[in-house]
């Protein structure tokens, strides 16, 4: 069966506006809301603080995680964030959660760390301390602007080489595609930071790279194809017919090579670390849009700009 590009194409143009908008309402939500004014929750990598991460024997509920808030609170610790990761009991028999408690930076051996370990204790039964970060404010700044700087240089390399590339129009339909594909990944984490506190680190910086890259990849292969189609062929078709016989002659390619690395990434998020999960997750979520909007995006908005012109 083939696709037909030309005659669907607002119709893939309004699957992205439904993937994006909920995201982008979060998004705008989340930067009136936080603190940080930044569209996602951010973690310590770039606010700093400490985050301890204690080992339970029990599943913990809601109700369970307001009274340890509560708990915390009372003891002298501002505004202590709370997250129950869950974790697979094979890894470990005993444990059954993961109960991650992100506060201010505290220094080792002060009186808050010792306050945040008697509570936990008095609320657990042996519970293990099984992880500490910890990141000082200045340094969490620092690595917020390096972060941004790097995504702003990629960006800023792939729009001159595709301009290069291509001519504009085509290196500006890929642009909106990278920009799609980064607003999908960016609202999906901001939507999980509002219910269920995910908070995004340095590794989702990289994952965005790594996407925006991936993303870009399978579009040029796209785009290459209609132009070698354009050369034998512009006198005998119209650009829709070149287009969708492009778009049949490398989906099958595409998505070949995004389900390969899907089921990798899967492998990873299931049976991987906890740790990872986000990184993961943010992976999984770029490769799946990123080839959904090179095969529909992407050239819908190249057969809507070559009609009008």
């Amino acid at each position: 069966m083939k696709l037909d590009i030309v005659k669907h194409k607002f119709i893939y143009l309004a699957i992205s506006a439904i993937l994006l908008i909920p995201g982008i309402i979060a998004m705008v939500y989340s930067m009136i809301t936080y603190d940080t004014h930044t569209p996602v929750k951010v973690g310590i990598d770039y606010t700093g603080g400490t985050t301890l991460q204690y080992g339970v024997k029990e599943v913990i509920s809601n109700e369970k995680l307001g009274d340890v808030r509560s708990a915390l609170e009372k003891s002298g610790i501002e505004k202590p964030m709370l997250q129950i990761i869950n974790i697979n009991s094979k890894e470990n028999s005993n444990m059954k959660a993961i109960l991650s408690i992100r506060t201010k930076f505290i220094e080792e051996g002060s009186k808050d760390l010792e306050s945040i370990n008697k509570v936990v204790s008095s609320e657990f039964q042996q519970p293990e301390l099984v992880q500490v970060s910890s990141v000082g404010p200045t340094l969490g700044k620092e690595l917020f602007k390096n972060s941004m700087i790097a995504l702003s240089l990629a960006l800023l390399g792939i729009i001159a080489y595709l301009t290069f590339r291509f001519q504009f129009d085509y290196a500006l339909a890929a642009i909106l595609g990278l920009v799609h594909d980064t607003i999908f990944v960016v609202g999906v984490f901001s939507i999980l930071g509002l219910l269920y506190g995910v908070q995004i680190d340095a590794l989702f910086v990289t994952a965005l790279l790594t996407v925006i890259g991936f993303s870009v990849h399978d579009t040029i292969v796209v785009f290459d194809r209609v132009r070698e189609n354009l050369k034998y062929y512009s006198k005998k078709m119209s650009f829709g017919e070149i287009m969708n016989v492009s778009v049949n002659q490398t989906i099958t390619r595409s998505i070949n090579t995004s389900l390969t690395t899907l089921i990798t990434l899967s492998a990873l998020y299931f049976f991987g670390g906890v740790t990872t999960k986000d990184f993961v997750l943010a992976m999984i979520l770029g490769i799946a849009i990123g080839t959904y909007s090179s095969i529909f995006f992407c050239s819908s908005l190249i057969e809507i700009w070559e009609d009008k012109k």
